[in-house]
């Protein structure tokens, strides 16, 4: 058969085959959290299958995780009728809807959330994650402990509760919150990344470089894991390990500008001052032209958020 005459369902079926790579690529970019990656193919996917609920639902995820809270909630929304019965679902859309300005879908999400409480561990962890979200950690803290309570090994929970009090800053149990969840979830890098985080807070650099390698270990792209080696080298003055590490966040993230601020203060203590120079400047003028973005991005930003990284069901 000549091209003139090719049965138009091949055509078709090319493109199905298309949309089908873009959607695999996109997923394993999610998989492995490199969410801006995944973010391209999961919108070509989206083009090309606008009412597929895999490719939207992770699509609106990237957005989430991405801090872009308006295009969340548009992605998301006309999932709804599929959707608003499952509390991932609700949480996401109520806290984009709330962030992006969207009253109406805010209330809505937030009202159904409200109406589907069973009272069940589940239930209470994603209310818990909503007012920790919205800094009211008192009853965050109430929510997580009620559902720890009820059901000590619920997946996150534990993660949860050591994020609410390292917001507290009773940085001791958090510790303890985040060891109990590494033994339900061993694998979880975010676990040992935030007790890294929270031992160096302790001063306690031993501990804390222990946690940041074991985090990666298992996610070796784990650009904050990286930086928090280079602070501990840092203040260890181990000046030539720090600079590496450091070196290791800025390609994971070139945009980060305290990432640039301390490998310019990393560059001055090895007397390297031209270098260090040009890093301060760049993270000068980084800081400058994205203030706005930035200082929008620390007023809303999200707490992590594993429990949503779970195929929707």
């Amino acid at each position: 058969m000549d091209e003139g005459t090719r049965n138009p369902r091949e055509g078709g079926a090319s493109e199905a085959r298309v949309a089908g790579i873009r959607l695999n690529i996109g997923l394993a970019c999610h998989r492995q959290n490199e969410f801006l990656k995944a973010t391209p193919p999961f919108e070509s996917a989206v083009r090309d299958q606008p009412d597929a609920l895999q490719p939207r639902y992770r699509l609106g995820l990237c957005y989430f995780f991405a801090g872009r809270w308006a295009d969340a909630a548009t992605t998301l929304e006309p999932l709804w009728p599929q959707e608003s019965e499952k509390l991932p679902y609700l949480y996401v859309v109520s806290n984009a809807a709330h962030r992006a300005g969207r009253k109406e879908l805010d209330n809505r999400a937030t009202e159904k959330l409200i109406q589907r409480g069973d009272g069940s561990p589940e239930y209470r962890m994603f209310v818990g994650k909503y007012y920790l979200n919205l800094e009211q950690y008192d009853s965050a803290l109430a929510e997580f402990r009620t559902a720890a309570k009820t059901r000590p090994q619920l997946p996150f929970v534990h993660f949860n509760l050591g994020l609410t009090y390292l917001k507290k800053q009773d940085y001791q149990q958090a510790c303890d919150e985040f060891l109990k969840d590494a033994s339900i979830e061993p694998d979880l890098a975010l676990n040992y990344e935030e007790l890294g985080d929270t031992y160096w807070l302790l001063e306690d650099d031993k501990n804390a470089e222990k946690s940041y390698r074991e985090a990666l270990r298992r996610d070796p792209r784990g650009m904050n894991s990286h930086f928090g080696l280079a602070k501990v080298y840092e203040r260890r003055e181990k000046y030539l390990p720090a600079l590496a590490e450091i070196g290791a966040s800025v390609t994971l993230d070139p945009a980060r500008t305290d990432l640039h601020y301390v490998r310019g203060q990393v560059l001055l203590h090895l007397g390297r001052k031209e270098e260090a120079k040009k890093e301060l400047e760049a993270a000068v003028n980084m800081d400058n032209q994205r203030r706005g973005e930035r200082e929008k991005q620390m007023e809303t930003g999200t707490v992590p958020s594993p429990e949503l990284l779970q195929d929707p069901q």
